[in-house]
C-alpha cells in the first residue's frame, strides 16, 4: 500500500504550524500552577496531529512513520490530558511542562524526518526521555482521565501507557 507524497507534505505543514503554537502555550504556563488546565489546550492540539496522523495511516503501509507519530502524539495527549487534572501537585505540574516540551520538540524531529523508517525514527527519541516518560506515567493513578470535556469518562490506565510505548518500539 502506498500513500500519496503530496497529502503527506500537506499533513507535515499543517502539523508543523501546531508546533510553535503547542511550545508557546507550554513556555507561557512553565512554573505557573494556577496554568494547569490550559494543558488540556495542549491535549487538544496534539490531538489534531495525532488524527491527522492515524487518518493518512490507513492508507499507508505498515512500517511507514505515520503510524509512529500517530502513537508518540497519543502518548502526549495522554500525559498532557491527565497533567491537565493536576491538582495539588506543583512539582509534578512542572516536570509535566518539561516532559512535554521534550516531546513536542522530538515530535517536530519526527515530522522532518517522516520520510525515514521506523527504525531510524526511534533513533530520535533520547532514552532519557522515554525514561522520564515511564516514571512520569506512572505517577497517575486511575482517577485521571485520559480525555477531557463534560462528562468525560474515558480513563486511560498506565498499562495503555506502557502498551503505546511497547507499539513504539520504545
Amino acid at each position: 500500500m502506498s500513500i500519496d507524497k503530496a497529502i503527506v507534505e500537506d499533513f507535515v505543514d499543517e502539523s508543523k504550524t501546531l508546533i510553535p503554537e503547542m511550545l508557546d502555550l507550554l513556555e507561557s504556563i512553565e512554573g505557573d500552577f494556577t496554568q494547569v488546565l490550559k494543558l488540556a489546550d495542549y491535549g487538544n492540539l496534539v490531538d489534531r496531529i495525532m488524527g491527522g496522523a492515524k487518518s493518512l495511516a490507513l492508507m499507508a503501509s505498515e512500517d511507514h512513520a505515520l503510524h509512529m507519530i500517530a502513537d508518540y502524539s497519543a502518548v502526549c495527549k495522554a500525559v498532557g490530558y491527565k497533567a491537565s487534572q493536576i491538582t495539588a501537585n506543583k512539582q509534578f505540574f512542572n516536570v509535566c511542562v518539561g516532559l512535554l516540551l521534550d516531546a513536542t520538540e522530538t515530535l517536530e524531529v519526527l515530522l522532518e524526518n517522516i520520510n525515514q523508517s521506523t527504525s531510524e525514527l526511534k533513533q530520535n527519541i533520547p532514552e532519557a526521555f522515554i525514561e522520564r516518560l515511564r516514571w512520569v506515567s506512572s505517577q497517575f493513578s486511575e482517577e485521571y482521565k485520559s480525555s477531557v470535556g463534560a462528562g468525560s469518562s474515558q480513563k486511560m490506565a498506565q498499562t495503555d501507557i506502557d502498551d503505546l510505548l511497547k507499539k513504539l518500539g520504545l
